[in-house]
């Protein structure tokens, strides 16, 4: 059994002592004892397997959190196979952000060499770097194939008996377009994904997902992956403000690089989605993990509204809202915006799909009483205004329009002990918080000075 387990062995050696073991097999024990001897051999095969993970970033964009995250990962970049490292951002981060701090990596990299072996060369790294979307999906969901969504295909075909884990920090737009270029991935891939704000700028890109692809593994994390960096239960030596003073500073060039990142202070909002494939049994959502635990949903809220909403008006928090208008037939493009839909003095594009009907979608990210109004040189559809309350736990009432999933769809925790303030789910991450940035901890010490 030992020898099978060896992966010094050559496969023809392998197969030849299997034949002799299958030859002096002359009794029942024996037959037993060659079958655990396989048995063995292939979990000691898969135990050494390092996770497949693709991360799609917004790395640059207006929220600087995801450069801790990049810092957090790279630093236990020997866990893991890194087979993607793709920009989507919208604003002014693109691949650029994640070259930089692979830079800040191989300077460190000395020092993490001393304590553990198997992190990935730089240029290894520079390799999987890609340039994604860097725009929001229209009405339709899609847009065009990027560098990003073509190279997440080449993973997801490669053939190998492992799922490659697409972990979303930013909008979902690549992993759309890669579904419907080639939707035969899907058995490939497991999605990781951090909804709530990603889930109301990517909103089009979801509505693509969830109703054409229902039957992908999916992750929708809308409010869990906030018990991350909600400190409120935390030891004070481990407070989003003090960690930084009494772990990182002083610690390598990714040390002097974080305090740039609010103040230090840690967030990482993005960084559970590598936690729970690092730490527990990824193909087990509903056990215990660093990244959290979920439950199995077979819808996902939808409303759509003909006209304007009031505040009787009653919608999941992390749905999808619909407002469909009449207006004049244009003669313009597919998906041409036309109007839009202004929320707290955020702005969405609003789209002319057809036979004098206009549309636009939007996701609540909490429970709120939210008041909007439309913005156009159409005169009908100018100035209409209109309310809604949103409330939790998401996905909400059953309702008519309401996307029916698969078996494999997977969302936050509805209990009410679990919630932390008014996140769904968020205390199944934060009870390990203490756990996790110990663990931390103990690799910033690595890059202490000499």
């Amino acid at each position: 059994m030992l020898l099978l387990a060896n992966h010094s062995l050559s496969l023809n050696q392998k197969t030849m002592f299997i034949q002799y073991l299958t030859k002096e097999a002359s009794s029942r024990f024996g037959i037993i004892l060659l079958i655990m001897a396989l048995t063995l051999s292939n979990f000691c095969a898969k135990a050494q397997q390092k996770p497949r993970i693709f991360i799609s970033t917004d790395i640059g964009g207006t929220d600087p959190d995801d450069f801790q995250s990049m810092i957090h990962l790279l630093m236990y970049a020997d866990l893991f196979q890194i087979e993607g490292l793709v920009s989507t951002s919208f604003q002014t981060g693109r691949k650029k952000d994640i070259l930089d701090m692979i830079d800040l990596y191989e300077k460190d990299l000395p020092k993490l060499l001393k304590h553990k072996k198997g992190f990935p060369e730089p240029a290894s790294l520079r390799n999987v770097c890609k340039q994604g979307a860097t725009a929001w999906a229209p009405y339709a969901g899609l847009r065009k194939s990027t560098e990003g969504s073509e190279w997440l295909i080449s993973c997801a075909k490669k053939s190998i008996d492992q799922p490659l884990w697409v972990l979303v920090w930013g909008g979902i737009e690549d992993v759309a377009q890669a579904l419907h270029d080639a939707p035969e991935i899907k058995d490939k891939i497991r999605v990781y994904w951090i909804g709530g704000p990603n889930k109301k700028w990517g909103v089009n890109a979801y509505d693509y997902i969830a109703e054409n692809h229902p039957d992908l593994w999916m992750i929708e994390c809308n409010a869990t992956y906030r018990g991350w960096f909600m400190d409120s239960e935390s030891p004070k030596d481990i407070t989003a403000e003090a960690y930084y003073p009494n772990y990182i500073k002083g610690r390598g060039e990714m040390g002097k690089d974080f305090i740039k990142y609010y103040k230090g202070h840690i967030k990482m909002g993005d960084t559970p989605s590598l936690a729970y494939v690092m730490h527990g049994e990824p193909e087990n959502p509903a056990g215990e993990s660093w990244g959290g635990t979920f439950t199995p949903i077979t819808r996902s809220s939808k409303t759509i509204f003909t006209g304007n909403s009031t505040a009787a008006d009653t919608v999941a928090t992390y749905g999808v809202i619909e407002w469909r208008f009449d207006g004049p037939a244009l003669n313009v493009p597919a998906d041409s915006t036309v109007f839009t839909l202004s929320i707290g003095g955020q702005q969405w594009p609003g789209y002319y799909i057809g036979n004098g009907k206009y549309a636009v979608r939007y996701s609540p990210k909490q429970v709120e009483v939210g008041e909007y109004v439309t913005i156009s040189s159409i005169e009908q559809l100018n100035g209409q205004k209109g309310k809604y309350v949103s409330t939790a736990p998401w996905p909400g009432k059953p309702k008519p329009n309401d996307y029916k999933l698969g078996r494999h769809w997977y969302g936050d925790l509805p209990n009410p002990e679990l919630f932390l303030s008014q996140q769904q789910g968020a205390k199944t991450v934060s009870k390990f918080r203490k756990e996790f940035l110990m663990d931390w901890a103990k690799r910033w010490a690595w890059l202490e000075r000499d």
